[in-house]
Order: C-alpha cells, then structure tokens, then sequence
C-alpha cells in the first residue's frame, strides 16, 4: 500500500530538508573560516604603510596596464614578484631606490616601445608604494601566477 503524502508530511519534509541544509552551510561556513584563519597567505604584515602604498596604486590606476597576481590588464609586466625579480624582496630602502629609479626613467623616450606614464609620486608616496609591491611579493599565491621572466 503506498503512502499518501499529506500536507503536513510534505511540511515537515520542506521543514526537515531546510533545516538540514542550513546546519549544512554553516558547518561548512565555520570549516571554511577556521581554514582560512590557521593558513594565512601574508607573507608579511598589513601595515599603514602597506595600505598607503595600495592607495597609490589605485589612484594611479596601475592595475589598468598592470597584473597584481594574474588579475589586471596583460599590457605591462606583473608586478605580484617584482621585488623578487630585482632582488629587493627583503630590504625596503634598496626596494624603495629601485623602484625609485625606474619611475623617474619613464617614459623611456624610446619610439615604437610600449611606454609607461610619468607620475607625480611624492617620496612618501614611493616608499608606501614600494613597501606594498614587497607585500605583495611575499604572499604566497601557491605559485601562481607563473611569470619567472622579467
């Protein structure tokens, strides 16, 4: 004999399966977030200054020519391992002159290359801005994404 399925059956199916799905998603909410707390991608601390020199790179719009770890524009090189690929991950004054150095050198003046704008960019401004490519450097992307050139 089958079994009818009556309102209230249907109700406390709705009911039942709502609530199952719920207890679901939180579980999976808090696995998620404990998982995120406990493996920290920051290679190195958020700080002010850090946060001041990602101001700069959007006011500049740097992400409009620019990649920051695979996400931007394909027209100029990516920037998420710059500090690595001139050496300057680990010493903020050498990272700060370097990044100095190339940002008055541009534009470069030489025709038929892709040029990159010049900016008025005060010393605090290149300092924050150098400290937040050295952040940038030092999360770890699991490797991604994959530029070893230069």
């Amino acid at each position: 004999m089958s079994e009818i399925l009556t309102k209230s059956r249907a109700r406390n199916v709705f009911y039942g399966g709502s609530i199952f799905f719920v207890l679901v998603f939180v579980a999976l909410t808090a696995q998620s977030h404990r998982h995120i707390t406990q493996t920290a991608t920051a290679g190195m601390e958020l700080t002010d200054e850090v946060r001041h020199g990602k101001h700069v790179w959007e006011r500049h719009s740097c992400i409009n020519c620019h990649t920051l770890h695979g996400e931007g524009a394909y027209f100029a090189p990516e920037l998420g391992n710059v500090m690595t690929r001139w050496g300057a991950a680990e010493d903020p004054e050498l990272a700060y002159e370097i990044l100095d150095g190339w940002m008055k050198a541009q534009p470069s003046g030489i025709e038929g290359r892709r040029q990159m704008p010049f900016f008025e960019i005060t010393d605090e401004e290149m300092r924050a801005l150098a400290e937040f490519l050295r952040w940038a450097d030092q999360t770890d992307t699991q490797g991604w994404p994959p530029n070893d050139a230069g």
